[in-house]
């Protein structure tokens, strides 16, 4: 229940944050460069944060089962 809690906190303090950020930036990723606003680049940069912290966790405890 708790960890619920924290995370939804931390999921409304991301979106505040996102919201208060919506100018447009420039990207540039080895020859690609991308025009987009601030908030999708910060919303995209949590959301594969998340799914390398899953994925990591995933991966461990799977190699702690076959220990």
């Amino acid at each position: 229940m708790i960890k619920k809690v924290v995370s939804l906190i931390l999921l409304a303090l991301v979106i505040i944050f996102v919201i208060q950020n919506t100018q447009v930036v420039e990207v540039q990723f080895f020859s690609w460069k991308i025009s987009m606003s601030r908030a999708l680049l910060l919303l995209a940069t949590f959301v594969v944060g998340i799914f390398v912290g899953l994925l990591s966790t995933r991966l461990k405890t799977r190699d702690r089962k076959k220990a």
